[in-house]
């Protein structure tokens, strides 16, 4: 085999944008060709989008992505190109990658296996395509082969894998690649981010590249490219189970390209990082995409002091921190439609504070520490700040439905009343806020808070996008801690010496979350036993029973309290605004988890529980 030149190329698309997506692709060749790359593939649904959900069932949508291929042949010249694509056939859509050499297309391979779990409903659009199976097909007036194929470039024999091609064990086309004696795998991926996810990854191509005694590269997309998922644009080159090559994950820029000789000497690798390093830097992006996607000018949000709020705050910062250290401040201010500051020393603060406005909304039951929590973090990150009172909207409802029912509302009888009217009193006037500045709202609520619903619906639920809905509260606890250290924020001192309260109820009730629900802690595991394994109460309580600090009954009853409360508050989490994906699952009825809103409620189950 000739030494040759190859690459794999990352990208930011975004679902409809065909103008763009098309010079995106168009910009990555030109970068390929100026470094001599021969060989050049690109993420699955590249074209397209993989975020385009039922576009894909469109006949026009696919008669589109046709003609933005064959736009894109004369870019082609001089070079082998692996594009994706949707392809339709008669009744019937699939998952290709197009095979473009000096601007003839050479081939289209089919995917062979759909992914079906998890954030993924691949077979409601698509076909996958039978293994070994081959077929012509008439493609811009010249006839091509499509399905099961494999391709030569000089001395290169090479295959590819799609995504879940890959993770299919015995199964998987790379069994079938190794036989036809390929050199190199391709596997163009639109692989969601998930904290941790990347070593598995890692693994997967190494292992491959040991198992198949080949070259494997591997290329995901980038960014939050269509609203809830994050793609981390990863590219990896491995041979004989050694990883030669690995770029740096989650750029702001909208093109990446790792290009590498086909030989077997490292090169460069960037490292692994830590769960609080990935979910700064992957809710950021996502917060960067999202805002420039959506056309919006910035962002509002009621800030607490507390835990929640203070985490979006951080993000918001830190997405301007990351941005301007990868575009330069020109650039990542143009992108977001701002005022380039005129302070080289102040110009992340400059930013945020054009980013991101910020309103502390007390009532009688807040506190002056989480007033000066919520002031001192704002001020330290550079946010506007407001801070106003709303006892006399607050008590002007209350007045009005005492008048209409002739019943004096307390908090013996009334206690969630009187506290819901407080969270949602809020939610009027901060939505106001965000319309008159054209920004969206960050919503706060947290998944641990989704679980139970411990959350008001049209009170801290409310928002364009809650960014931290996928993640759990004890992480978030435990990353704020980390933050103030690792990311020299110093603003969340007050905050991180407060225990978390709703602040809802009267002082001398001392309100506490945990109070409320149970330990945040034991929350968790409940959670990971009962919604990502999918246990029963009774088998999560013979698992966690004797390895927790709490006696048996304790611990029945805190797992008797979140199946009745996960069960009972479905319609909540029908309704919460749209999240990221960030951990291995998430509690959002319309990507990971479908729950019915009405049920008996685990009656039996919990039942069985007690006999324990």
């Amino acid at each position: 085999m000739d030494a040759l030149k190859i690459a794999g190329a990352t990208l930011n698309q975004t679902p409809l944008d065909w103008q763009g997506n098309l010079e995106r692709i168009q910009e990555a060749i030109r970068l390929a060709k100026s470094s001599q790359v021969e060989v050049l593939c690109f993420p699955e649904l590249s074209l397209t989008g993989y975020g385009a959900e039922d576009l894909f069932l469109s006949p026009w949508f696919c008669e589109k992505a046709l003609d933005q291929l064959e736009r894109l042949l004369p870019c082609c010249q001089g070079i082998t190109v692996a594009v994706g694509l949707p392809l339709r056939i008669e009744d019937k859509v699939y998952n290709v990658m197009a095979v473009v050499e000096d601007t003839q297309v050479t081939g289209l391979v089919a995917k062979q296996f759909l992914a079906i779990d998890g954030v993924h409903y691949e077979f409601r659009w698509f076909t996958p395509w039978p293994a070994q199976e081959q077929r012509k097909l008439t493609l811009f007036g010249k006839e091509v082969p499509f399905g099961d194929l494999t391709f030569r470039h000089k001395g290169l024999h090479y295959g590819f894998e799609i995504c879940e091609d890959a993770w299919r064990g015995d199964l998987r086309p790379g069994h079938r690649l190794s036989k036809r004696k390929v050199d190199l795998i391709f596997n163009p991926s639109a692989s969601h981010f998930a904290m941790g996810k990347t070593s598995l990854r890692q693994q997967l191509v190494t292992e491959s590249s040991r198992q198949f005694s080949c070259f494997y590269c591997y290329v995901n997309l980038l960014g939050n490219e269509a609203g809830k998922m994050i793609y981390d644009g990863e590219i990896l080159f491995a041979k004989d189970g050694t990883l030669l090559s690995r770029n740096t994950l989650l750029s702001f820029k909208d093109v990446q390209i790792l290009s590498f000789q086909v030989e077997p000497i490292p090169q460069y690798i960037a490292p692994i990082l830590s769960k609080e390093w990935e979910f700064a830097q992957a809710t950021g992006l996502a917060l960067f995409d999202y805002l420039r996607k959506s056309k919006s000018k910035g962002f509002v949000l009621s800030l607490s002091g507390g835990a929640d709020s203070s985490t979006l705050a951080i993000l918001v910062a830190e997405m301007v921190r990351r941005g301007i250290q990868e575009l330069g401040t020109a650039a990542f201010a143009s992108k977001l439609g701002l005022q380039a500051p005129h302070s080289r020393t102040e110009e992340e603060k400059d930013l945020v504070k054009q980013l991101l406005t910020t309103a502390y909304q007390s009532t009688k039951n807040s506190s002056e520490e989480t007033l000066l929590s919520a002031k001192a973090l704002a001020e330290s990150i550079g946010a506007t700040f407001y801070s106003w009172s709303i006892d006399e909207e607050v008590h002007s409802y209350i007045q009005k439905i005492e008048k209409a029912t002739g019943q004096p509302l307390t908090w013996e009888k009334d206690d969630i009343t009187l506290q819901n009217i407080q969270a949602r009193t809020r939610s009027p006037i901060i939505w106001m806020l965000a319309n008159k500045k054209n920004a969206l709202l960050l919503a706060t609520s947290n998944r641990s808070e989704g679980d139970v619903g411990y959350a008001t619906m049209d009170g801290d639920t409310s928002g364009s996008i809650s960014p931290i809905a996928g993640v759990d509260k004890d992480f978030i606890r435990h990353w704020l801690l980390w933050a103030e250290t690792h990311l020299d924020r110093p603003g969340l001192c007050l905050v991180n010496a407060l225990t978390p309260t709703a602040e809802l109820r009267p002082s001398e009730q001392v309100q506490t979350d945990e109070n409320d629900l149970m330990p945040y802690d034991l929350l968790v595991k409940i959670e990971r036993l009962a919604l990502q394994d999918r246990q029963s109460p009774v088998a999560i309580f013979l698992q966690l029973r004797g390895k927790v600090s709490h006696s048996e009954e304790e611990l029945k009853g805190f797992i008797k309290k979140f199946f009745q409360l996960w069960s009972r508050n479905q319609w909540k989490r029908e309704r919460f605004a749209p999240s990221f994906h960030l951990d291995e699952f998430n509690i959002d009825p319309k990507t990971w988890c479908r729950f019915p809103i009405l049920s008996e409620g685990f009656k039996e189950e919990l039942e069985q529980l007690e006999k324990q």
